[in-house]
């Protein structure tokens, strides 16, 4: 059975929004390392539609590279009700009933299903009790605007499972839900 793991560069006031623009200054070995083993476990990459639409214009033309060849021969699901198509390799719609359709994926899957980059699809995904497990590398810095991780929605106890320090001052955290 595999799990749905969610995974953010984010600052500390929250902001998830455009890493482009505030992480690079902190990439260094440790991480890559780290964003590697994270990758080991993939057996799927779940992703929304905004995402879905700015990567599938991006990333087939990337060549087969590192990421570019993983994230182009994944087999990926988009959530979305309104993208009629998915023209992408190994790409497949998931609507509708989508909570159900993913638990039923989870439990097909002998790989996990990784996610990043939709902080809206997360936060629907862990009030419906899907995220098995959220990843966290903590940047040292304030963005100050731009879209947050967590902006509304339910209380959510997490704990914490596993935590790192790299040498940029970036922590790579990873929680759980917490045992209610």
């Amino acid at each position: 059975m595999g799990k749905i793991v969610s995974n953010f560069f984010i600052s500390l006031d929250g902001v998830v929004e455009s890493p482009d623009k505030w992480h690079f200054p902190y990439f260094n070995d440790e991480m890559g390392a780290a964003v590697g083993r994270a990758g080991q476990t993939a057996g799927a990459f779940l992703m929304g539609r905004v995402l879905y639409e700015e990567w599938s214009a991006y990333w087939p033309n990337q060549g087969e590279d590192d990421f570019a060849g993983f994230i182009n021969n994944v087999p990926k699901y988009v959530v979305s009700n309104t993208l009629e198509e998915a023209t992408w390799n190994n790409t497949t719609i998931v609507s509708g009933d989508v909570a159900a359709q993913l638990r039923d994926l989870k439990e097909r899957s002998d790989g996990d299903l990784m996610m990043s980059g939709s902080a809206t699809l997360t936060r629907w995904l862990l009030a419906e009790g899907l995220v098995d497990e959220l990843n966290l590398m903590v940047h040292p810095v304030v963005v100050a605007s731009g879209q947050r991780l967590f902006e509304d929605g339910p209380k959510l106890a997490l704990e914490l499972t596993r935590e790192e320090r790299f040498a940029t001052g970036v922590l790579n955290l990873s929680y759980a839900p917490a045992a209610s």
